[in-house]
């Protein structure tokens, strides 16, 4: 970035700065990862310079020659990885994804069902603080307050109450597998169209580490970061009937023209997650995460659901005496980021809330296996357990930053 360093110093610094946080800490925010070299720097290609208005072969601007090549790659790669019949690559991010399904099918007013937000369920599944809560009628359901599970006979007979015309699969913070095949028996019974947003775990199904929602789906939304390890940016999955709707609802119904060098760097992470080596980083994130969350159990965490199957985990700080909020910040100074977050009936506030989630997949990325994971574990454990030790943070920090330099960040090793 010598040329960002002579014209802009300010900002050249600040990403210098990012830069050496990212390798140099153990990122457990479930929402991240690292994406590869090849993915970056098709981000910063030259694509960002081009207008692409409208669907290749049928653009409102000229010059799109090489730009419907691009998005053609990048279409046939995720049809051929998900097995979907239609695909959309030009949502900007999942939020707009969503709500370009809420656009193609119900109109405001109409009723929605989804996870309820301090259950595990996204902003864009009906919170009332979002334009998904606020425009259509939306209804929640909860995981049972004993078992901290799904109860799919509770979900049936809240939808058969409701009677939804989109009824959503999927969350940001539950840590078991969905049933998909029990989603698509409810919404058949209620008559319902059947979403699943399968942000958080596309990558795993991509890897065959979680079962896939396309046989069971009439549309499918997913962020193309998160575990799938690619840029910033979304899809839309749906059946063969559904895709003239749902590209209307995207362009022209609600954003303009594509971001072309997403687009490009998303048919880079699709290409890479389509070989053997993703398969096995796909099973690792589970492997990790199953290790991290059992060494937590062992040190008397309440993990929500009692464990996890995919890549994150919803702990409720509750018996540790300490809230998420103070917890996370103890854990940053300590080199360990993750997000606080609340937990199923949750009493505290949401800015302040009594859980934290954390997630394997970017530490799966630079290379961590159970080992690291236990390791990460017994350190979460001491932060924990006396939060106001600045001294011990500083220690674990440097202890995080010594293991970190053994296992290079991806797109990051050239840093010393």
């Amino acid at each position: 970035m010598t040329t960002l360093e002579l014209k802009d110093t300010e900002i050249f610094d600040l990403i210098k700065q990012e830069e050496y946080r990212q390798k140099n800490k153990i990122r457990l925010i479930a929402s991240e990862n690292y994406v590869s070299r090849a993915v970056m720097e098709a981000t910063g290609s030259v694509l960002t310079n081009k207008y692409s208005e409208g669907y290749p072969g049928k653009r409102y601007y000229e010059g799109q020659q090489f730009i419907d090549q691009v998005e053609n790659v990048a279409i046939q790669r995720a049809k051929d990885l998900f097995g979907a019949d239609h695909v959309n690559v030009q949502p900007y991010s999942g939020s707009p994804a969503n709500l370009a399904v809420y656009l193609a099918f119900i109109n405001p007013g109409d009723t929605i069902l989804g996870m309820a937000l301090p259950h595990g369920g996204h902003l864009t599944h009906g919170a009332k603080v979002s334009i998904s809560g606020k425009y259509f009628n939306a209804e929640s359901y909860s995981l049972d307050k004993e078992t901290g599970l799904l109860n799919y006979d509770t979900i049936l007979n809240k939808a058969l109450a409701c009677r939804p015309k989109i009824l959503i699969a999927g969350h940001s913070a539950y840590p078991r597998i969905l049933d998909f095949a029990r989603f698509r028996e409810i919404a058949d019974a209620c008559g319902a169209l059947l979403m699943v947003d399968m942000a958080h775990f596309a990558g795993l199904v991509a890897g065959g580490a979680h079962p896939s929602p396309v046989p069971y789906a009439d549309v499918i939304t997913t962020t193309t970061h998160k575990s799938l390890r690619g840029p910033r940016g979304a899809m839309i999955l749906c059946k063969q009937e559904y895709a003239q709707a749902i590209d209307k609802a995207v362009f022209p119904g609600l954003q303009g023209g594509p971001h072309n060098n997403t687009t490009a760097a998303i048919a880079v992470a699709l290409k890479e997650a389509s070989t053997d080596a993703f398969k096995l980083y796909a099973a690792q994130i589970v492997k990790n995460a199953k290790a991290l969350a059992a060494t937590l159990v062992s040190k008397g965490f309440n993990l929500v659901t009692g464990g996890t199957d995919n890549h994150l985990m919803l702990i409720d700080l509750t018996n540790k005496g300490v809230t998420g909020k103070i917890a996370a910040k103890a854990l940053d100074a300590a080199g360990i980021v993750l997000n606080y977050n609340a937990v199923p009936y949750d009493t505290r506030k949401p800015f302040d809330p009594s859980g934290i989630r954390l997630g394997s997949a970017a530490v799966t990325s630079r290379g961590f296996q159970e080992e690291q994971m236990v390791q990460t574990g017994e350190w979460i454990n001491a932060i924990i357990s006396d939060p106001g030790n600045t001294a011990l943070q500083a220690e674990v920090s440097a202890a995080v930053e010594k293991l970190c330099a053994s296992f290079p960040a991806p797109g990051l090793e050239h840093l010393v």
